[in-house]
């Protein structure tokens, strides 16, 4: 038999020999953008699937939307990588792969549904290992717990079962923080990366990173150095996840759909925001969101078309006339800037506060944003009356939906 002579540090470079190596149950790697952890992870399943086996494997997001352009194309990427696309079958409907050899799988579940998680049952070998990216998603622990029990029974001499949770840290209130990096536990690995440690790094990616540590230091120590961030001075409290039925809380009288987008493309993503606002009861309920990268125009409206919200009325990011008039010509005939006026994002902020937000978990960039979303800090390290220049794009996309909404003075969100 003719045999490849892989080396993975070619591949993958420096920095994961621990992560590759470690046989416990648990292994978390919290690191920054651009830290190789994601694709690590990929390719450390890839290779482990072929060389033991009996092993399968599932992987895990809070939304199962979101897997395909994620996980599913990182280990994509590993098989091209590993040079062994011949031995690999890769299906999108159901979303699976399959190792030729020997029938292996790689099973892809998302949270949203979690009877298809508690039904799995494999055709060959036994399911030992499970990968749950972007892990800070999952923000009730509970939720975790029921992952973790699925990875259970007998393996086969010289196997082992492990979980593998990868994230951004954006919370250091997060559960995975108090269960996995507070404690000293022999069955855990718990490590952090970061950009420094990837060696496939441009100079013009290495820029990004400096820019931010000059620029934003705050966003710099998570997104850059992948330490945990401080929730100290959260804007928005009065908050909470929880599933509801879109069509139940409409046929409340008291209630009004609305809809915002704030404009992105390189550094920062194109957010619209949809949500339902009940003044009488002071409730806003956060529903769809769209947040992306590199969407041009025309990229935008066909998002928005097929999340059928093209005939509503939306108010975008006044700052940008001449997309928001693009978009008014293909199609969403319905969109409006938000108007200016003085102290917009500090009154937008104040009649928000007044409401209860409730989030459907399936937002899970809003989630993540109205966690991070604090009050500036001064050179003496205290709290200012200005938001910070970070995690509110959702939350700005927001206030542009909920112009119509507050009383007085004519002004914007800008």
């Amino acid at each position: 038999m003719n045999k490849k002579i892989i080396s993975l540090q070619e591949i993958i470079g420096k920095g994961y020999s621990d992560f590759c190596n470690f046989k416990g149950r648990y292994r978390i790697c919290k690191g920054s953008r651009a830290s190789k952890k994601s694709k690590t992870t990929a390719i450390n399943i890839i290779f482990r699937m072929m060389k033991y086996k009996d092993a399968n494997t599932l992987v895990v997001r809070k939304v199962f939307s979101t897997i395909k352009d994620s996980c599913y194309t990182e280990l994509l990427w590993a098989i091209e990588r590993l040079n062994v696309k011949d031995k690999w079958e890769c299906k999108r409907s159901p979303l699976e792969m399959t190792y030729k050899p020997t029938g292996q799988k790689i099973y892809f579940r998302g949270l949203d549904d979690g009877l298809k998680i508690t039904s799995i049952t494999v055709e060959k070998g036994v399911l030992c290992w499970l990968w749950i990216e972007e892990a800070y998603e999952i923000s009730n622990e509970d939720d975790f717990n029921i992952l973790d029990e699925s990875i259970r029974g007998e393996v086969p001499e010289g196997l082992f079962k492990q979980i593998t949770l990868t994230l951004n840290p954006w919370n250091e209130r997060h559960w995975i923080k108090r269960r996995f990096f507070d404690v000293k536990n022999s069955d855990v690995l718990a490590k952090t990366t970061n950009y420094m440690i990837n060696e496939f790094l441009d100079d013009a990616d290495k820029k990004v990173f400096e820019q931010m540590k000059l620029h934003n230091p705050k966003r710099y120590r998570v997104a850059g150095l992948g330490e945990w961030g401080i929730s100290d001075g959260l804007i928005y409290e009065n908050f909470e996840e929880k599933e509801f039925s879109v069509d139940f809380i409409l046929k409340r009288k008291s209630v009004k759909t609305a809809f915002g987008l704030d404009f992105g493309y390189t550094n920062d993503p194109t957010a619209f925001f949809a949500g339902i606002v009940d003044c009488i009861n002071k409730e806003i309920f956060v529903f769809d969101e769209l947040y992306e990268k590199a969407l041009t125009n025309e990229m935008i409206y066909k998002r928005i078309v097929n999340m059928k919200f093209a005939k509503e009325k939306i108010k975008a990011d006044s700052a940008e006339p001449k997309s928001i008039e693009e978009l008014r010509q293909l199609g969403l005939c319905n969109i409006r800037a938000a108007r200016k006026g003085k102290d917009s994002v500090l009154n937008g902020i104040q009649y928000i506060q007044g409401f209860k937000i409730i989030i459907h978990p399936k937002c899970v960039n809003f989630i993540t944003e109205i966690n991070n979303y604090t009050w500036e800090k001064n050179n003496f390290g205290k709290l200012i009356n200005q938001p910070i220049d970070s995690f509110n794009h959702l939350l700005d996309a927001m206030r542009y939906a909920l112009e119509d909404f507050i009383k007085g003075d004519t002004f914007s969100f800008n």
